[in-house]
């Protein structure tokens, strides 16, 4: 029989779970839109124009393969991009959106393995930490908090660093570590734009621990 803090952090664990059903997609899609622009941009500057067709030929048969859902064709694409011109920003986003598919797909570990690609194959820190955002997610599912605790706490840029700290947060009550809770969930609120919807969501965690968003040395609620 399960005990009662079993249940409770798997009552925590289905919150952060439905949390990220209703908001990771659009966290997610908006990282990959505004990277994949640059990544446009870049590549053409980067690579031959042969090459950059080439890669982005194949891209738009990953995200065919994506919207119509055939995942026969989306392995093949995948492999294939990553096989041949594995150091593009085309194919680190197609390993990233590969790594969608197969989440909601229910297959988690390649999920897992597609990003782990990205983190080891990119030398783009924002692929990187969308990659480590992504795989921690997949981690905490797995209740594998260190490892999640560890791809959260790696160097990343400043504009993932209050989604970094946030999901740290999350480990942090999984873990019945409360006091560090809130100096992420405080972290992270100071970090997000004054206006952003998230932080709002921040702000609604850090309440349930009797914290106060602004005050950094308060303590929480016993």
């Amino acid at each position: 029989m399960a005990s009662p803090l079993d249940l409770e952090e798997q009552e925590q664990l289905d919150e952060l779970k439905h949390f990220w059903k209703r908001w990771g997609d659009l966290i997610t899609w908006v990282l990959i839109v505004v990277l994949g622009s640059y990544a446009a941009w870049m590549g053409w500057q980067s690579y031959s124009a042969k090459q950059a067709t080439q890669s982005a030929a194949l891209y738009d048969t990953v995200e065919r393969a994506a919207v119509t859902g055939d995942m026969a064709l989306l392995d093949r694409s995948v492999a294939d991009i990553k096989d041949k011109f594995a150091s593009t920003s085309y194919a680190q986003q197609a390993a990233l959106l590969a790594a969608r598919l197969y989440q909601i797909k229910s297959r988690p570990n390649d999920a897992k393995a597609q990003l782990t690609w990205v983190i080891d194959q990119s030398s783009d820190e924002g692929y990187q930490s969308l990659a480590r955002l992504r795989l921690a997610a997949l981690l905490i599912e797995d209740k594998a908090f260190d490892e999640a605790r560890k791809q959260l706490s790696a160097k990343s840029p400043a504009a993932f660093a209050p989604l970094m700290a946030d999901r740290l947060g999350d480990v942090d009550m999984l873990q019945n570590q409360t006091a560090e809770a809130v100096k992420h969930y405080q972290q992270a609120w100071k970090g997000f734009e004054p206006n952003a919807e998230y932080r709002r969501l921040v702000a609604v965690k850090l309440a349930a621990l009797g914290a106060d968003p602004e005050d950094a040395a308060q303590e929480p609620k016993k």
